[in-house]
């Protein structure tokens, strides 16, 4: 019995480490990111840099109707949001306040667009996000560069 809790003590102490956290850190901001961004992209027109596809508007003066915010608003801020976000976010640049956009961007959308989805969705990326608040972005990630070069 204690080389199993020897064994599972060693287990633990790898996992528990910088490294291996950081790697953790780097496939949830992928993860996360890479949600909004698919989000995003289905906003624009194919092919372009940000070029908001027409339809778009109607999507969200349709089906959006509950979003307090009139589509000609709403679209452009969440075309880029959903853009400039999951890119800091991927590349861990303002990860904390990057993962905060992306909460405040799931909250929206689970009060006003698709109050049913908290389960099977969004207690996700609110889990996600709340992480990588608490967390920050880990070692492979450009706020842990910027820390090291200011000599912290």
């Amino acid at each position: 019995m204690k080389q199993i809790v020897a064994f599972y003590d060693r287990g633990v102490a790898i996992v528990s480490g910088r490294f291996v956290e950081s790697v953790a850190l780097l496939l949830l901001r992928v993860a996360l990111g890479g949600v909004f961004w698919r989000s995003g992209q289905t906003k624009v027109v194919e092919g372009s840099f940000l070029a908001i596809d027409p339809n778009t508007y109607d999507l969200f003066r349709n089906e959006f109707s509950g979003l307090p915010l009139d589509a000609s608003i709403a679209v452009p801020l969440t075309t880029w949001a959903e853009h400039i976000f999951p890119a800091l976010l991927i590349i861990g640049l303002a990860t904390r306040f990057s993962a905060c956009a992306l909460l405040v961007m799931t909250l929206v959308i689970q009060i006003f667009v698709f109050p049913d989805a908290w389960w099977p969705v969004h207690s996700l990326w609110t889990a996600m996000a709340a992480i990588l608040i608490v967390r920050g972005g880990g070692l492979f990630s450009l706020d842990a560069l910027l820390v090291r070069m200011r000599g912290k």
